[in-house]
This record gives C-alpha cells, sequence and structure tokens, in this order.
C-alpha cells in the first residue's frame, strides 16, 4: 500500500497528514485557511488520493507559513509513498479547463525537484487568501517530493477559476505520474535505474 504519514512541527505551524496514492479521492482536510481546504479537497478528489489534513498555524500573521508547510509535508508525503518509484508510469500531465481558466500541468517524478510556473491570477486575493501563495505552495511540494512540476496559465481572467484549474490539473497530472504501469511494474523508468 503506497501510504505516508507526516507529522512536522515547526514554531509556525503543526502539521498532520496522511496521504494513500492508491485510494478514492475522500478527504477530511482542516488548514485553517478557508480557500486552501477548499482546493487540497478538489485535489484529493481529482487525483483520487485520500488526504487528511490538520493544521494549526500562525494564520494571525498572515496564511504563507501554513500554505508553505503544508507544501513541504505533501511532498514529503508523496516521496515517501511513492518509495523507490518502482513501476510508476513517472509522466504524467492534464491540460484541463474551468470556464474561461486553461491551464496545463505536467509533471516528471525525477527526483530533481524543480518549479515552472506561469500564471497571470488578476486578483491579489480570493477571499482573504493572498494568491501569490499558490506558487509558493507548489514550490514547496515539487522540492520536498523531489517532482519537476510544469504549470501554465493558457487562458483565464477569474482568479478562483485559475486557482481551482491549478490544483485540478495538478492533481489528474500527479495521478498520471504516480500510476502502476503494468507492462512494466518491476522496473525503475530511468536508464539510470534509480529516481
Amino acid at each position: 500500500m503506497r501510504r505516508s504519514v507526516i507529522n512536522r512541527k515547526t514554531a509556525e505551524t503543526d502539521i498532520k497528514l496522511t496521504l494513500k496514492l492508491d485510494g478514492n479521492g475522500t478527504s477530511a482536510i482542516n488548514t485553517g485557511v478557508g480557500f486552501l481546504d477548499h482546493m487540497l479537497t478538489l485535489f484529493a478528489r481529482h487525483g483520487r488520493f485520500d488526504l487528511d489534513i490538520s493544521c494549526s498555524g500562525d494564520t494571525y500573521v498572515d496564511d504563507h507559513h501554513t500554505t508553505e508547510d503544508i507544501g513541504i509535508a505533501l511532498g514529503a508525503a508523496f516521496s515517501d509513498a511513492l518509495g523507490d518509484r518502482r513501476g510508476i508510469v513517472r509522466y504524467g500531465y492534464m491540460i484541463l479547463p474551468m470556464d474561461e481558466a486553461l491551464v496545463l500541468t505536467a509533471a516528471d517524478i525525477s527526483g530533481r525537484g524543480q518549479l515552472e510556473c506561469d500564471l497571470s491570477i488578476p486578483a491579489q486575493k480570493v477571499g482573504s487568501f493572498d494568491t501569490e501563495l499558490v506558487r509558493e505552495f507548489w514550490l514547496a511540494f515539487a522540492r520536498n517530493a523531489g517532482i519537476t512540476l510544469h504549470i501554465r496559465e493558457l487562458a483565464g481572467s477569474n482568479s478562483h477559476h485559475i486557482i481551482e484549474a491549478v490544483f485540478k490539473s495538478a492533481a489528474r497530472a500527479l495521478a498520471s505520474a504516480v500510476a502502476i504501469d503494468a507492462a512494466h511494474a518491476g522496473e525503475i523508468p530511468s536508464t539510470k535505474g534509480v529516481l
């Protein structure tokens, strides 16, 4: 079973996270940041990942530490749950429409965490959530998961729709990449023999 439990406590956040890669998309998310809860619920559902997250963070400062630290914890959980990466497809992509928004996400479970993110989110906030934190979340995730992630906004004018398309497209791209390739289930998908 590809599952991970991460407990991460700092002076800024206390996170408990459980991830099951081969799930049904069920989730129980309580980060203290309502918009992030919504995005992570969508992420779990569209990736078919079972995901439980609870976080107590210093949101009285702002949402930055909570958002970034959850990205760190979720990335670490992906890395841990994938183990030696044997048998995975490795690559995945999705071009996802959300009303007028269109977002492309491509993922390579390469062992080299990198984010290339090209978003033009028009609003600085959605509700109380700072939209610049979208990039911070995915950067923290990619680095800690060891995944190369490209996220590109192809169209969009509504900030909520753009961000929602990012989380849904990332979920579906990652679901494809972590899937087991039945024809090559015993192999590491790299000429190096390690990811």
